[in-house]
């Protein structure tokens, strides 16, 4: 991955500068704190506008900065350039803080966006075929979470063993020979239409909805109960008592959260609080 490190800082110089919410350049008023929350722009950005004006009724205004990556919104917040970010699974925040000695936690959950197995191509799980090439997420965690949920459809099986830390090569049985594939999960909705089905990512699948107008039929998602991928809200190590962060996590719980998720995603996302 070391040779992304350029353009992605060069991408994030320009998220942090041209990214932010049309609030962010207006001045605070007097006794209202600021914090500079990270966020994929689908559905995170999204719900964190939602809450931004309950968390001001408390006296904090967010100021919302996009990423398109899963890489700088955790950079930034271990560089300071953040106050907090909101963006992904608890997972994924550990072995990317492992991965590269960051001190980030999690305080608290805000929504699941259920892992689906999507096509354009078939209407329903049966109508694969056999040997159809299957991409799923290129990341560690969300690669393992989709391998599972090919697992629960039976079209593979693990493993014993394998769990949260599953790979590729940890695919002992493949009854319809499916070609599976590790692609970076921005890039899957794109390529949809040129493979049998995608195990996408909730957020980039919305994205793609909104912004490339994809259709495509579920053919599969995972069950939200019992699920432990719901995405957080991350801080530094040590802020997570930070007034102005339990605030914003009061505003991301609200009841008037809540029904914003509700009414938007149609069950796509669901609220994890």
């Amino acid at each position: 991955m070391k040779r992304f490190i350029v353009p992605l800082l060069f991408s994030a110089a320009v998220l942090l500068a041209g990214c932010k919410s049309p609030s962010a350049e207006t001045p605070a008023a007097e006794g209202v704190r600021t914090l500079k929350v990270g966020v994929n722009p689908v559905p995170h950005g999204e719900i964190l506008r939602a809450a931004a004006a309950v968390a001001l009724r408390e006296g904090v205004r967010i100021e919302v900065v996009e990423f398109t990556d899963y890489v700088q919104p955790n950079i930034a917040l271990s560089d300071g350039q953040l106050d907090a970010n909101y963006f992904q699974h608890v997972p994924y925040l550990e072995r990317f803080s492992a991965d590269r000695n960051l001190s980030l936690s999690s305080v608290g959950p805000v929504h699941l966006e259920p892992l689906g197995l999507y096509s354009v191509n078939y209407r329903q799980l049966a109508e694969l075929p056999e040997g159809s090439l299957v991409t799923i997420p290129a990341d560690p965690s969300n690669a393992a979470r989709a391998l599972r949920l090919l697992e629960a459809q039976g079209l593979v099986r693990l493993r014993e063993g394998a769990g949260a830390t599953a790979t590729v090569q940890d695919v002992v049985g493949n009854p319809r020979h499916l070609e599976l594939r590790e692609i970076d999960a921005e890039q899957q909705p794109r390529t949809l239409q040129d493979v049998a089905a995608a195990v996408i990512n909730g957020n980039y699948f919305l994205e793609a909805q909104k912004h490339l107008e994809l259709k495509a039929n579920v053919l599969a998602r995972e069950a939200p109960k019992g699920n432990p991928y719901a995405n957080v809200l991350a801080v530094r190590r040590g802020d997570e008592s930070r007034p102005e962060i339990q605030a914003l996590v009061r505003a991301l719980h609200s009841e008037e959260v809540r029904k914003f998720i509700d009414a938007q995603y149609g069950g796509a996302v669901v609220a994890a609080f």
